[in-house]
């Protein structure tokens, strides 16, 4: 029974738009170091913690802005922090071969689909990294249009082997757009 309240109570938990510049997640708590925003709440995003209590959220949603702090793994393991049990973590980010993810100057990181697996259980012996746990629930590449209408974006998504020999052979050349990952929080339910 106390799983079902715990449940209930997960659900009626606000959803945190982490970045959320002028395009806030409707319904959501935004947060944003820009003040000219749609904030609710104005802080830097590279200081830790964020001005809000453990397991205060059902949801953070971080699109667009990974490619922007200073720590990626810091600033997962606050959204771990930040997410209930069982929380989810909506991330969106450009593909490392994507043209915007080098001609914006305000980019530190250029990611692949494959990089945040240092979270979860296929962690590639690297998991000592971190202790925030997630599981994924998808991770979804976006093609350039040619490519999605040929098919690719399908087999790319669909089998995660093709995925892995896409990454390391051809994504120079099937170049990809966006990353959009959902992950679930692992971690105890509070008070256990």
């Amino acid at each position: 029974m106390s799983a079902s309240i715990g449940t209930v109570a997960a659900r009626q938990l606000p959803v945190l738009d982490v970045g959320c510049g002028i395009n806030k997640y409707l319904g959501a708590i935004g947060l944003d170091r820009n003040p000219n925003t749609h904030a609710d709440v104005v802080a830097d995003l590279d200081q830790f913690p964020f001005p809000f209590a453990d397991n205060s959220f059902r949801q953070v949603r971080a699109i667009h802005l990974i490619e922007h702090v200073a720590d990626v793994i810091r600033t997962i393991e606050e959204f771990h922090r930040l997410l209930a049990p069982s929380g989810r973590l909506v991330i969106a980010t450009p593909h490392y071969t994507d043209f915007s993810s080098f001609c914006d100057p305000t980019h530190r990181w250029h990611l692949n689909s494959f990089s945040l697996r240092y979270f979860g259980d296929d962690n590639a012996g690297y998991g000592y990294y971190s202790r925030a746990r997630f599981r994924e629930i998808s991770t979804h590449v976006r093609l350039l249009a040619l490519w999605r209408y040929l098919g690719f974006e399908f087999l790319v998504n669909r089998f995660r082997r093709f995925r892995r020999f896409w990454e390391f052979y051809l994504c120079y050349i099937i170049r990809g757009k966006v990353i959009e990952w959902e992950l679930e929080a692992v971690k105890p339910e509070p008070g256990r």
